[in-house]
């Protein structure tokens, strides 16, 4: 990373603000601040993003989850510690992750039903949204890991 970061809050604060805001929603909403932080974590993962990584670890074990669990959640699929609705909300967000390069497959939409309701649904889906924008931002900005306390 040669490149300067550009500290995107200073310069765009309206746009940063409204995001920002969008998140803090999201995490007041009906699926709850544990699974948005968890799909938060999972998809920083796979669009690695360090800064996002270390603040959605550190909210997940500040709200008690398990070490195991986020020690496993790269291989979710694989891991008993994740149960039907986490599964799914995993699942579905990664397939929105993944639709600049592989179509949302059939029937996707219709597993997430039994686990969650449309405005679930639909918070869900900005949740892969909002993270995907900080990912980017985040990544793209070179914002830097801050130091550990």
């Amino acid at each position: 990373m040669n490149a300067p970061p550009i500290d995107y809050a200073v310069h765009a604060p309206q746009a940063f603000q409204h995001l920002l805001n969008l998140s803090m929603g999201l995490h007041k909403g009906p699926l709850g601040h544990k699974l948005v932080e968890l799909v938060s974590l999972r998809i920083s993962q796979i669009n690695g993003c360090v800064y996002c990584l270390d603040m959605h670890a550190t909210a997940l074990r500040k709200a008690g989850m398990d070490q195991r669990k986020l020690d496993t959640l790269a291989a979710w699929r694989e891991s008993p510690l994740f149960d039907d609705r986490e599964r799914a909300a995993l699942g579905w967000a990664e397939a929105l992750n993944a639709i600049g390069t592989t179509p949302v497959p059939d029937g996707a939409l219709d597993a997430l039903r039994p686990h969650f309701d449309e405005r679930e649904i639909s918070e869900l889906s900005f949740t892969a949204a909002m993270i995907n924008a900080w990912n980017m931002l985040n990544v793209g900005l070179h914002r830097p890991l801050p130091i550990a306390a």
